[in-house]
């Protein structure tokens, strides 16, 4: 999992059929020290995140077994939680 913050949405109105009805995020992961990294990623979310939000993302086979147990669809990032705030020791 990566934890990242919500930069924008994306809006498609033609997409496979396993996406139709998903919200899509552009999410900016955060690196180890915290900084935001120059990379951006594509994570579906059944939460409701919205932009400026500090989330919490699972990708690649984790992500897809989260969505569907009984199909298979073409994700490979999906928001998994809103954090509420961090704690390290």
């Amino acid at each position: 999992m990566r934890i990242g913050t919500v930069v924008g949405n994306i809006w498609a109105t033609r997409k496979e059929e396993g996406l139709q009805g998903l919200k899509l995020l552009i999410i900016q992961p955060k690196k180890l020290d915290g900084q935001l990294s120059n990379e951006q990623i594509v994570a579906a979310d059944r939460i409701g995140a919205g932009v400026g939000d500090e989330v919490i993302v699972t990708m690649g086979s984790a992500a897809v077994r989260s969505f569907s147990t009984t199909s298979i669809c073409p994700i490979d990032a999906i928001v998994v939680g809103i954090i509420d705030g961090t704690e390290k020791s």
